[in-house]
């Protein structure tokens, strides 16, 4: 039996139009490869994300900075509450076997960095770049990417390289 593959999509709360479309785009991608799309379950990226799985008829889990769900998006089917704010930021990095972000603010930033704490794939389109080669890190920085099929295709080819080890 394969491996669930849970992906991470992460970005700002707020998105432009380019960002919502690319976020839609990542979300289908990733239920068309059958993983489970999380998030953190709010507006912007997080919801487009979600609304492209959904679409697609993939699984949407969102991780919430409150105490309840008044603020989920709709498209959301497992609400996860943690009332820890934007300390939620470090469970959806960690939860993901692999994080894709669109765009993306300092939250977004804080998430890239678990992620890479945590020798996941981190792959991104328009999103924060970091050159960690120059600050003698031993783990590669974000792969940039251009599109939403490119990013879903580079996770998935990291999950394999990984799991191949």
């Amino acid at each position: 039996m394969a491996k669930m593959r849970c992906i991470s999509v992460i970005g700002a709360s707020t998105a432009t139009e380019e960002e919502f479309r690319t976020a839609e785009d990542v979300g289908r991608e990733v239920a068309r490869r059958g993983a489970v799309l999380i998030c953190g379950g709010l507006g912007g990226v997080m919801e487009a994300a979600a609304k492209g799985a959904k679409e697609a008829g993939g699984l949407t889990v969102g991780i919430l900075p409150g105490e309840d769900t008044d603020q989920m998006n709709p498209y959301i089917d497992i609400p996860i509450v943690t009332g820890i704010g934007y300390a939620r930021n470090v469970l959806v990095a960690y939860s993901g076997d692999a994080m894709i972000a669109v765009g993306g603010k300092l939250g977004t930033l804080s998430e890239l960095a678990y992620g890479l704490m945590q020798y996941k794939p981190v792959i991104g389109i328009g999103t924060w770049g970091l050159d960690l080669d120059s600050r003698k890190l031993d783990r590669p920085g974000p792969v940039i990417v251009g599109d939403a099929k490119e990013a879903v295709l580079k996770a998935f080819e990291a999950l394999d390289a990984l799991d191949a080890k």
